[in-house]
């Protein structure tokens, strides 16, 4: 472990003579989230034996780039299983399916994200390219296996708070924006129920804040990491990390915390899978899987539409137009994208290195 330190300090020193100036923004998915544990593994590659590997393994096994028959078989050897799994990863993820742990596979690897698999039994579509309905497009959507949809007579649904927890008033707009976003484009509507244990139980969408492991199976991992998850038509099942630093009002300047995370960006996502749809590789999509913290995106893509036009049709009210996500991406510094240029990525390896070795 102590040569990959010493391999990040030599390329620091490399660029030491170029102007560095870090984003305003210091993302602390990079320095502090539950996966900068995978920041040591930088220039690992097959054959070697490497102390956190096996934690790796975990990670693509959880999101489906790994097979669960392979749960016994948890081990620190860059086999060939871990070197297809990178190279899937890569491949939808559009980065260069080299099978190596570069920088820009672990800056992907080490972002928040939706706790939901990419890959469910064995079958991928995320970066398929199925063909457009638009003639000079590629779609990168991709659906549940089985196509899961709300049924015809189900297409205006509730939604509930868990009871347990008080909602502000603006925590809640912030649901019903998201929602509508979505209702805007299909025949469908989203109302709340007022609070009570009877509504939450009897409503076609349950929301809930939760902190750790909660009762599915899909445990919660603090700050940063896995963000939310919401399950296919028609459980309407919808976690929300309670742990998180959400910022409800789209404004990061507001708040101090370098682990903010916009919640209407999130739950957007999220209502994405309530509906059935899977994740995209498209970034500028909402059903991209990661998002970075500081980072605002709430507007649906060309992708997204198509996607869940697909499923339940068009609003009737809905004029055709794509929306654009142009300057919906929003970060402390103004507007800048929350993202690193290689450089700066290795700086913050070395003082995640640090932090661990020291």
């Amino acid at each position: 472990m102590k040569t990959h330190l010493f391999a990040a300090l030599v390329l620091i020193s490399i660029f030491s003579s170029q102007a560095l100036q870090l984003p305003n923004f210091f993302p602390n998915s990079t320095a502090a989230g539950p996966w900068a544990c995978f920041l040591p593994l930088l220039g690992c590659h097959s054959g070697q034996k490497v102390e956190g590997l096996g934690k790796l393994k975990k990670y693509f096994q959880h999101f489906g780039y790994i097979n669960s028959s392979f749960a016994d078989n948890i081990t620190d050897e860059f086999d060939e299983i871990l070197h297809s799994a990178i190279k899937t990863y890569q491949l939808n993820f559009n980065l260069d399916s080299t099978g190596k742990l570069d920088i820009p596979t672990l800056k992907h690897l080490i972002t928040p994200r939706c706790g939901i698999a990419d890959i469910i039994n064995d079958t991928s579509t995320m970066n398929s390219g199925k063909k457009s309905l638009n003639i000079h497009s590629v779609s990168h959507y991709s659906l549940f296996p089985g196509s899961p949809r709300w049924p015809i007579n189900r297409r205006n649904l509730t939604y509930a708070f868990h009871p347990n927890k008080q909602i502000p008033e603006t925590t809640k707009m912030v649901f019903a924006r998201a929602f509508q976003r979505w209702a805007t484009i299909i025949p469908m509507t989203f109302n709340e129920q007022q609070p009570s244990t009877t509504s939450f139980l009897t409503a076609d969408i349950r929301i809930t804040f939760a902190s750790g492991e909660h009762g599915d199976g899909e445990p919660f991992d603090g700050v940063l990491g896995t963000l939310a998850h919401a399950f296919s038509p028609p459980s309407g099942l919808f976690h929300i990390d309670a742990d998180e630093d959400w910022v409800v009002d789209g404004d990061f300047s507001s708040s101090s915390s370098l682990s903010a995370v916009d919640l209407e960006s999130v739950a957007i996502h999220e209502i994405g899978h309530l509906l059935g749809l899977g994740h995209s590789s498209v970034e500028d999509s909402i059903m991209y899987p990661s998002i970075s913290s500081g980072t605002r995106k709430v507007m649906l893509a060309g992708d997204d539409i198509e996607g869940i036009q697909y499923l339940y049709g068009s609003n009737p009210s809905y004029n055709g137009s794509i929306q654009t996500t142009t300057g919906q991406r929003e970060t402390s510094n103004g507007g800048v994208h929350d993202s690193l240029t290689q450089v700066q990525f290795l700086l913050v390896v070395v003082m995640a290195l640090l932090i661990i070795f020291t």
